[in-house]
């Protein structure tokens, strides 16, 4: 099986300072949150988590400009925090 796609309706709760790679590529770490009903074997469940997120280049740019409380949606790919860690992070690729 392939493909890590993820969508997500969520609010932007914090982020860091836009920064910059050695290469110039501007890249921002940020954290949403998202609250729905989701339905599981016939049953409604309250979903509530928050999640880091990273975006790069112009995304970046645009994430940062946003003020916290906006209501966002993101789509990217979960990977690793960095190489040696077991967290994971949203890697975004659009938002809308």
């Amino acid at each position: 099986m392939s493909g890590n796609t993820v969508r997500l309706h969520a609010v932007l709760i914090a982020m860091e300072a836009l920064r910059h790679t050695p290469a110039g590529l501007p890249v921002i770490e940020f954290t949403v949150s998202h609250t729905s009903q989701q339905t599981e074997a016939g049953q409604d469940r309250q979903v509530v988590f928050e999640m880091a997120a990273k975006a790069a280049g112009d995304l970046a740019k645009r994430i940062a400009a946003l003020p916290q409380g906006s209501a966002i949606g993101l789509q990217g790919f979960l990977n690793r925090r960095h190489r040696l860690s077991r967290q994971m992070i949203l890697h975004v690729t659009q938002i809308e």
